[in-house]
């Protein structure tokens, strides 16, 4: 022993290791979590919300996407009112500018008091408590104790020693909590003022200082707080202003709720800004005009609507209005992207495709009379709105008027096939079916559409027959236009529809769709008045309105220009109010000729026609003039036998139109007698070839149909 001592004395240095080791362990004991840089926290920050915003940056709408807690945009320190900055700093660490990071004289007072046995007032400075926000570890339990303490200091040390004062500041106001699930002071002032932080006053910013060491305090423990800092005597005032300010709480004054159905539908991430083409003053004067218009109409008749405006240039949305509230049972339902029976604006599409095709011309005569069609489904009878017929009528009159009998003679002519098709091409993908699928009433608008299809659609007619995608982010490609109508044929029926005597058979004189310039416009309603559609264009913009209840029940006392109609006025009178619509250049395969019709009530007028088909003189075609077909059985009906039914009453009735005399029917290449006979078959179980044969013995018509 008396060896070491002696070896030690000769080396006095090593009399420091143990002292040092000493050190090196408490270093390693206190040493605190790698603090991240001011760049790194602001980086990593990510709110609760997401944002809509229109073509121009905007605000539109605000969709809260993440529930556990509440965190708005970051604000930066020269957007916060400077009295907030005072009354935290006077609060929680009033030497927060001289000292580096830990408050020594509040430290040393701190504990003398605890010393003396009197209450000791926290002495974690603000850049402390900063620490412990970006380590959440420093308020795990069992770190609240002298490890903990030194290990928060430390980093408090090392962040001042990289970081500003006012960046300490920014980052502590924008990471703390204040009360319920607002997170900084973004999400604070907005939940309990209704006001961004930059416009907070006095007494507001002692309040928010105030919660800050006990967010879930009581009205009264916070008001006594915020008077200590503000140095306030009488406190009632303040009383009271807590007490408004933990109630309910406020509306974010900054969140216009202009567009949310398509916020819905756009944003899906914490943090995510999505830019649209939205228009923020188009979206208003579109949900002003509903708002306005189903408020007149009441909730006992019309409960919801929808509006969209498009650009005709771009395809791009400029409102998208899937509800206003008001009297709505549904609405959250976004009823621009809800399908439903489209009506009557399907008619457009058809007598477009058929005048194409050279079958139909806009003076053609169809005859409003009535018709029994028989479908495999049964007996098919299409009645026109008002359960008038108006005789022989020309295509003109018939699609201006929304006449649904002539448009059923049309599909006859055109096919339902093709007119499907015809659809599809037109954007209207909800169309998944065949055409047989459809039938008939595919003509009058029993398949479902949705109103941006619609938008799309129409849009093509204001383009020329040209069918462009729709855009609702500004990031979404400019996809070329694909010619589907020809210009010609496109621009006849975008004439008719613009075409205000041709529709007064309907619709008057003066109603909702005449407006002071070229427009053209369309309306529908669908069965059992479930849904009323106005859709029109002019040579700037389509608007497309819908109007009915979200939850499929049928309106009251609403007709084809009472309910969507004023909506489009008054939308597209305000789009106009500077600039008027101008009609369409007529394309130089268009041609006009005088026209007259002989026994109809059509006046005598100038007509347009697609080159090569124009005509002076229109007539009904007389029987003998139309080429027979066959009606029944319906071409490709399965006939089911019962045994249950006596056989002789389960004969199939043949019929064709068209007949002049001398024609027969041929049943599996065997004659089967003269169409003159009221003709029921009953051939065996099988497939089935029935043909119509004219009395030169020429084959006019053939149709399938099985029997099992």
């Amino acid at each position: 022993m008396r060896k070491v001592q002696e070896w030690l004395r000769r080396r006095p240095s090593l009399w420091l290791v143990p002292p040092l080791l000493i050190v090196i362990a408490l270093a390693l004991w206190t040493a605190p979590p790698p603090m991240p840089s001011y760049a790194a926290t602001r980086g990593d920050w990510r709110s609760s919300e997401a944002w809509l915003r229109d073509r121009d940056g905007r605000l539109l709408d605000t969709v809260r996407i993440d529930y556990s807690l509440r965190r708005l945009d970051w604000v930066p320190l020269d957007r916060i009112a400077p009295t907030l900055r005072d009354a935290v700093i006077a609060g929680e660490d009033k030497r927060f500018a001289t000292h580096g990071g830990v408050d020594w004289i509040g430290l040393g007072g701190s504990g003398w008091a605890a010393l003396r046995g009197r209450h000791a007032r926290g002495a974690s400075t603000i850049t402390m408590q900063l620490a412990g926000f970006l380590a959440p570890e420093f308020g795990s339990p069992g770190a609240r104790g002298l490890r903990g303490k030194l290990r928060q200091m430390r980093a408090a040390r090392a962040i001042e020693a990289s970081w500003s004062k006012d960046q300490i500041l920014e980052a502590y106001l924008n990471l703390a909590s204040f009360r319920g699930e607002a997170q900084g002071i973004g999400a604070a002032s907005q939940s309990l003022f209704g006001k961004p932080p930059a416009m907070l006053d006095r007494d507001q910013a002692l309040l928010l200082a105030a919660l800050l060491p006990s967010p879930q305090a009581d009205a009264g423990a916070i008001a006594r707080r915020a008077c200590r800092i503000g140095h306030r005597a009488d406190c009632a005032l303040m009383l009271a202003e807590a007490e408004g300010m933990t109630g309910t709480a406020q509306r974010d004054a900054s969140d216009p709720g202009l567009a949310p159905h398509l916020a819905q539908r756009l944003l899906s991430e914490p943090g995510q800004t999505v830019t649209t083409t939205l228009d923020a003053r188009i979206q208003t004067i579109a949900a002003t005009a509903l708002r306005q218009q189903l408020a007149g109409l009441g909730g006992e008749r019309a409960r919801d609507g929808a509006v969209v405006v498009v650009d005709n240039a771009t395809g791009d949305v400029l409102a998208y209005v899937g509800g206003i509230g008001g009297a709505s049972t549904a609405s959250h339902v976004d009823n621009v992207a809800a399908p439903r029976q489209a009506g009557s604006t399907l008619k457009p599409f058809l007598y477009g495709h058929a005048i194409e095709r050279g079958f139909l011309t806009a003076a053609s005569i169809l005859d409003d009379s009535p018709v029994e069609l028989d479908t495999a489904s049964g007996l098919y009878v299409p009645k026109d709105y008002d359960h008038d017929y108006k005789g022989p009528v020309s295509v003109r009159t018939a699609l201006a008027s929304s006449l649904n009998v002539p448009a059923v003679r049309a599909l006859l002519v055109d096919g339902v096939d093709d007119f499907r098709d015809r659809l599809w091409d037109m954007g209207y993908r909800g169309l998944v079916e065949d055409g047989a699928y459809y039938g008939f009433s595919l003509a009058l608008g029993s398949a479902e559409v949705t109103l941006l299809q619609q938008a799309a659609a129409y849009r093509a007619l204001a383009d020329g027959g040209r069918y462009r995608p729709l855009r609702l982010r500004q990031d979404d490609p400019h996809e070329p236009a694909k010619a589907v109508m020809t210009p010609a044929a496109a621009w006849i029926v975008d004439d008719i529809l613009a075409d205000a005597d041709a529709r007064t058979v309907t619709f008057g004189l003066d109603s909702a769709l005449r407006l002071p310039f070229w427009a053209a416009a369309k309306t529908g309603t669908s069965k059992a008045m479930r849904d009323n559609w106005c859709v029109g264009f002019s040579d700037r913009f389509t608007v497309a309105v819908w109007i009915g209840n979200a939850e499929g029940d049928s309106m009251t006392r609403v007709s084809g220009t009472s309910g969507a109609a004023p909506v489009w006025r008054d939308v597209m009178l305000a789009l106009h109010r500077d600039h008027p619509g101008q009609a369409p250049k007529k394309p130089a395969d268009v041609a006009q000729h005088p026209i007259r019709f002989a026994g109809t009530n059509e006046a005598p007028r100038a007509e347009y026609f697609l080159a090569g088909t124009g005509q002076t003189l229109l007539a009904q075609a007389p029987a003998a003039g139309r080429r027979p077909h066959i009606v029944s059985p319906v071409s490709g009906s399965v006939y089911a036998l019962d045994p249950d039914i006596p056989t002789d009453r389960q004969r199939i009735r043949l019929a064709a139109t068209g007949i002049v005399g001398g024609e027969r029917w041929r049943l599996d290449a065997r004659d089967f007698g003269a169409t003159a006979a009221n003709a029921a078959i009953l051939p065996p179980p099988g497939a089935h070839r029935l043909a119509l044969i004219d009395g030169g013995g020429r084959q006019v018509d053939e149709i399938l149909f099985t029997v099992r």
